[in-house]
């Protein structure tokens, strides 16, 4: 080999060898270097050394999560504390992670980057942990205080009368929705009050509705031998009646009326307490028809009827049935129709 060409070469290695030297020696002092990019949850960690980024994330994640977490709703706060809900932040393990994504590739690959100002683009996991079951409880303590049921508007009968149970709107918030929330507010150092968002349901029923609906309404008080009468649910009239006889009581319950008649035949019915009339059917408007007037059927052959026996009014002195003067059960014949309740209590 002549030797200018030997020299040339040598010179070639040498250089190279040298420029080898310096990428390493470059490289070497930034292995604590994060890279331009990367980040710890929100935090941008690009370009500080491994201690920089340690006092950062301390300063601006660990010490502002452990900051209670507040769920603000109905005028009301609920708070978890960082020792309750068991928070832990790894800013080593998180810093760790940041060198060494900083440090992948090569050397030569590492230094151009840097020498073009390219970014690693990476977002690191902020490491926090907490308590699944801690805001799991929390959630179920909102819960409880916000949540209530919607109530429907609705009519209550009894032997005093007619009370009604006002609607009222219900109202709930997502439990899955507020765990999700809670759980971001205990990672990010940002957001310490969540105000969850409170679904309304409003009654499907009104009191208006109830009044619509029932026209007409009686109630009967068997031991205070009143019979009311309610028109869209407001009293309109009271009237004294007469009640089944002991062992043969007025039957109690929700019942309706199922059948109307003007000057009723009377079907006798196969009793002992009917002798010679029992199975005969009586026209209506005999002396010895006892159903006067007007007839409203309610249940397995006991009804509202008139009586010319006005003296056993207030008293139980019927079959089974209710009795009333005769020109108060034509008024209240008048006022109602097929299907309208009846309430005996």
């Amino acid at each position: 080999m002549p030797r200018p060409y030997f020299i040339g070469l040598a010179v070639l290695v040498v250089a190279l060898l040298s420029g080898t030297a310096a990428v390493y020696a470059y490289d070497s002092s930034r292995d604590d270097v994060i890279a331009d990019g990367v980040s710890v949850g929100d935090l941008d960690v690009g370009g500080m050394r491994a201690h920089e980024a340690r006092a950062v994330l301390e300063r601006d994640m660990a010490r502002p999560l452990r900051r209670p977490v507040k769920v603000k709703i109905k005028g009301r706060t609920f708070t978890l504390s960082a020792r309750r809900a068991r928070l832990r932040s790894d800013v080593d393990a998180a810093v760790a992670e940041a060198l060494e994504r900083s440090r992948g590739g090569n050397m030569v690959t590492r230094a151009a980057r840097d020498l073009t100002a390219s970014e690693v683009s990476a977002e690191i996991d902020p490491r926090v942990t907490y308590s699944r079951r801690a805001v799991a409880k929390l959630v179920r303590r909102v819960k409880r205080s916000t949540d209530r049921p919607v109530v429907e508007a609705a009519v209550s009968p009894s032997a005093s009368g007619l009370s009604f149970t006002k609607g009222r709107s219900g109202r709930e918030i997502s439990g899955a929705k507020l765990r999700r929330e809670v759980a971001l507010a205990l990672q990010r150092p940002g957001v310490r009050t969540v105000r969850p968002r409170v679904k309304v349901t409003r009654p499907k029923t009104t009191r208006a509705d109830l009044r619509r609906r029932h026209p007409a309404y009686i109630t009967v008080d068997r031991s205070g031998y009143r019979l009311r009468f309610y028109r869209h649910l407001k009293l309109a009239d009271s009237y004294t009646i007469a009640v089944g006889q002991v062992g043969l009581e007025t039957p109690a319950g929700l019942y309706s009326v199922q059948d109307m008649a003007v000057d009723p035949a009377w079907h006798v019915p196969e009793s002992d307490w009917a002798g010679d009339l029992a199975g005969r059917i009586i026209p209506g408007g005999r002396a010895d028809n006892p159903l006067k007037a007007r007839w409203m059927g309610i249940y397995d052959g006991a009804g509202i009827h008139g009586t010319d026996e006005t003296s056993s009014l207030g008293t139980n002195a019927s079959h089974g049935c209710i009795r009333m003067s005769i020109p108060e059960v034509k008024q209240l014949y008048a006022r109602v129709s097929v299907g309208t309740p009846v309430y005996i209590g």
